[in-house]
């Protein structure tokens, strides 16, 4: 029997060699996609391994040295930011000679000395000194090393400080090593984690937007001559082979294919692996040699695959198996049932449910959960796709009133199944696309807040209680270039008197406040206001500016100037040079107060991840619409293959060929057009419910990019079905209607 597979599929004839070979392309793509995707997981496990030591802390998981003979290291990290890029600031003092030292570095930085990354160092010599410089005082004393950066372009410093004034720093601890482990192993994420939960769930969701196309795919390959497939496999039955000996045959078709697939798949892989380093995936490109596999991996993969192929073509002669002389007759498949929708309510619902009750706290939860109700949601289309194609299909048949209609309709509602699958690839890409977009839109439209954002040219600065702000400090920030206006928030004594000091509300100068619109307006007639209680974490926290009307507060403008300073406000003419001056000045003034907020503006690590998922975005549109291209193509190609003979007939009759043009376009387009419609606006839904439960923001419309992505994706697909029109002409000569 497997000689006899082996001869059939290697010799018989043209169809059966373009078929293998079809199927052959379709696993190796699904292959190389599946090892890029692991290839991917692996890169990020060594970023986090070399990012580990950022998460350095007083109870570390690995310590890199025996904490009971080392001296103690004042430690303190904090991220600043240079425009949209993130800087990891890592202050430490030693106690003693066996103070731990960073990985990276030979030694520790004295006081007034600091160590930075190659990329960091880069950036300071092509940047004037008052935009960046100046926030590190002192002497560079070297670079650090490639095994402490996580990516090549991590900008990172290491900056020495004295003991006793480190100690007194709020956030500074005193930690006896070095952190190890990297984040996932029982290490939770900290400022200096580069793979963030977000990350690894953008690319499990990413790699299964990836991998739903390649299956699909694969699926369509292996369909083609699927009506000639099963009638020799039923014609074998009914001549005395067993189920067994089929099911053989069937194997080893499908495992030749998926073996040279897989071979194919691998060679892809490493053939594009130079250039997929390059890729950058998470904002940087991958480190060389990152991108890799481990054994678990090839094996798995080599091995996995053809087993796979093999399971599929065992379901996919359950009809003959079950029932030989009902194909040989062509018996019409059983309509699918209204159930098929319940999946995809299910995941809606699911998602719908964290939305209400929010998501898990821990990341590894997280992860799970929504790509489980992702993979719900994607799978749910697809399963629900053939029941919604046969109801289309039978409303277009009641109200058809020209024979091509007709035709489609009546096709289309016997066999759902095959019209959706032409188009399942496409519409899951369709989905991702939109959930994607969906979602990177609302988090640049609210900057992190939950309301659009206005303005981003304005800085805030908070302090602990009592602060005081040097008058010569407001006179120089005014003389700043790029400033227009300064305006302090006082702390409220009355208030504080009676309440939290972190809840008490804080007042501010009318007059200051009119030239600081992203604080919000005064009531005509006021000269003091109150601002609300939680202003100072809105503004360190990058919330969006405020458009309200501050109550009348009971004290003088006088008096006013006499209180303890809450916050520092400064309005800037919103250039990228103006608000680096002044957040350069503001830390220099206050080096351990922590960086100034930009209100309305997007925290480095937000950037950050929307770059993670713009970028994944891309790749998976690309990907996605370039394999469902290719299935639409095959499936619309082999469903005009399969009705090679009736198509035959029906131009002998004299139907002319313009008619069965319609038809196919019609069977094709109409499940395109409808289910495109279903999924864009599924996956639109699925990004507000992510976005209410994971960042508790709503929603916000896409742009005219987003229509214009999925336009062009249906006209690409509409073209595909035109290419493969002509087709009809060159398979339904009169020589194929002969009678047999």
């Amino acid at each position: 029997m497997i000689r006899l597979g082996l001869r059939l599929t290697l010799n018989g004839g043209r169809g059966a060699l373009v078929r293998l070979l079809v199927t052959a392309v379709a696993v190796a793509l699904g292959v190389a996609m599946l090892l890029v995707t692991l290839a991917a997981h692996n890169a990020l496990n060594a970023e986090n391994a070399r990012a580990a030591w950022l998460n350095t802390s007083a109870s570390n998981i690995r310590p890199s040295v025996s904490e009971a003979t080392s001296d103690p290291l004042w430690w303190a990290l904090r991220t600043d930011q240079f425009g949209s890029l993130a800087i990891e600031r890592i202050d430490v003092a030693a106690t003693g000679p066996r103070s731990p030292v960073p990985p990276g570095i030979p030694r520790l930085p004295g006081p007034g000395q600091f160590y930075v990354s190659p990329a960091l160092a880069r950036l300071l010599r092509s940047t004037p000194a008052g935009q960046l410089g100046d926030r590190f005082p002192g002497q560079e004393v070297g670079t650090i090393g490639p095994s402490a950066l996580p990516v090549p372009g991590a900008l990172i410093a290491v900056v020495g400080e004295k003991a006793g004034q480190l100690s007194k720093v709020s956030g500074a601890q005193e930690v006896r090593s070095i952190e190890t482990a990297a984040a996932g192993n029982g290490v939770s994420g900290g400022p200096g984690n580069f793979s963030s939960t977000q990350l690894e769930i953008i690319l499990a969701v990413g790699a299964l937007a990836l991998l739903f196309p390649v299956l699909v795919f694969i699926g369509t390959a292996t369909r083609l001559s699927a009506a000639s497939r099963e009638q020799r496999f039923a014609a074998m039955r009914l001549a005395g082979a067993t189920p067994r000996q089929v099911s053989v045959i069937s194997a080893v078709e499908a495992c030749a294919a998926a073996l040279a697939g897989v071979a194919a798949g691998f060679g892809l892989f490493f053939l594009l692996r130079p250039a997929l380093q390059q890729v950058p995936f998470t904002g940087e490109p991958f480190t060389p040699g990152d991108l890799s596999l481990n054994v678990p991996d090839v094996l798995g993969v080599a091995l996995g695959v053809p087993a796979a192929a093999v399971f599929a073509a065992r379901i996919a002669l359950r009809r003959v198996q079950f029932s030989p002389l009902g194909v040989s007759r062509r018996v019409t498949p059983r309509a699918p049932a209204a159930r098929r929708v319940l999946p995809l309510l299910a995941g809606l619902a699911w998602l719908a449910l964290l939305a209400v009750t929010g998501h898990p706290k821990s990341a590894s939860s997280q992860i799970q959960t929504y790509f489980l109700a992702f993979l719900m949601v994607m799978a749910g289309l697809v399963i629900a796709g053939p029941w919604l194609t046969m109801a289309g299909a039978r409303y277009l048949a009641e109200r058809a009133s020209r024979a091509d209609v007709l035709i489609a309709g009546r096709r289309l509602s016997d066999n759902p199944g095959g019209a959706f699958r032409a188009v399942s690839g496409l519409i899951v890409a369709l989905f991702i696309t939109s959930a994607a977009v969906g979602v990177s839109a609302t988090i640049i439209a609210v900057g992190g807040s939950g309301r659009p954002v206005a303005t981003n040219d304005t800085l805030a600065l908070s302090f602990a209680p009592d602060a005081a702000i040097p008058q010569d400090l407001l006179d120089h920030l005014v003389s700043v270039q790029g400033t227009e206006a300064v305006a302090v928030i006082r702390s409220d004594p009355l208030a504080a008197a009676n309440g939290n000091l972190n809840q008490v509300p804080g007042l501010i100068s009318c007059a200051e406040l009119a030239r600081t619109p992203a604080l919000g307006s005064c009531a005509p007639g006021v000269q003091v206001a109150t601002i609300r209680p939680d202003l100072g974490r809105q503004v360190t926290g990058r919330y969006a500016p405020v458009t309200g009307v501050w109550p009348a507060a009971s004290i003088s403008a006088g008096r006013l100037q006499a209180l303890p300073a809450e916050a520092l406000v400064v309005r800037t003419d919103g250039s990228g040079g103006a608000i680096a001056r002044v957040q350069t000045t503001l830390e220099t003034t206050f080096p351990y107060q922590g960086p100034p907020s930009i209100i309305g503006g997007i925290t480095p690590d937000t950037a950050r991840s929307l770059t993670e998922l713009k970028n994944a975005t891309d790749v998976v549109i690309v990907a996605s619409l370039l394999i469902a291209g290719c299935s639409l193509a095959v499936s619309v190609a082999a469903g005009i293959s399969d009705r090679k003979r009736p198509f035959s007939l029906l131009r002998l009759t004299g139907v002319p060929v313009q008619l069965l043009h319609r038809v196919v376009a019609l069977e094709a387009a109409g499940p395109l057009i409808v289910i495109s419609v279903l999924s864009a606006g599924t996956g639109l839904v699925a990004a507000g419910l992510f976005l209410h439960s994971e960042l508790g923001v709503t929603l916000q419309v896409p742009g005219a990019g987003y229509y214009a992505i999925v336009l062009a994706g249906l006209a690409a697909s509409l073209a595909v079905i035109a290419a493969t029109l002509p087709i009809i002409e060159r398979v339904t000569g009169p020589e194929v209607a002969r009678n047999e």
